[in-house]
């Protein structure tokens, strides 16, 4: 028996793809690039950023779980950018996964006085993110849904 199917072809890879996607991962790239330093050089490095005492001291006393999150949140957001430049459809699994991380990282936040703690910018700089975040699984979706993604 003969496979009378024929791949569809693949869409033409839109313009915009490129551009969200090396913004993505400049973007996600310093998210990395800060989980990695937050958690190699602790006080210096997050003293070096601006970071008060009582600031640094919120980050030190995170338990086991809230890492586990910030870490899914933060390198599912780095794989989905480059799963996105790859044009690969687990893009949209990998920036939904960040979402499950960034919750936890909202959860976290808002029952242990981490918006008092981090002051304004802190609340802005997460809802910017959660931002960010939100354009990336729907961007992705939309991708795979149009067969940009495969």
């Amino acid at each position: 028996m003969t496979d009378t199917m024929a791949a569809a072809p693949a869409a033409r890879t839109p313009w915009h793809l490129w551009l969200v996607g090396v913004l993505a991962v400049l973007w996600n790239g310093f998210g990395a690039y800060d989980y990695i330093m937050t958690n190699t050089q602790g006080a210096t490095y997050m003293a070096s950023m601006g970071m008060t005492e009582a600031q640094i001291a919120y980050f030190n006393d995170m338990p086991t779980w809230m890492t586990a999150a910030w870490a899914l949140g933060v390198w599912g957001a780095f794989a989905g950018s480059v799963l996105l430049l790859l044009r690969m459809k687990w893009a949209f699994h990998a920036f939904a996964i960040s979402l499950l991380g960034l919750l936890g990282s909202w959860i976290y936040s808002l029952t242990n006085d981490g918006f008092e703690i981090m002051g304004a910018a802190g609340l802005g700089m997460s809802a910017f993110i959660t931002l960010v975040a939100l354009a990336l699984v729907y961007y992705a979706h939309r991708m795979t849904k149009a067969g940009v993604l495969r």
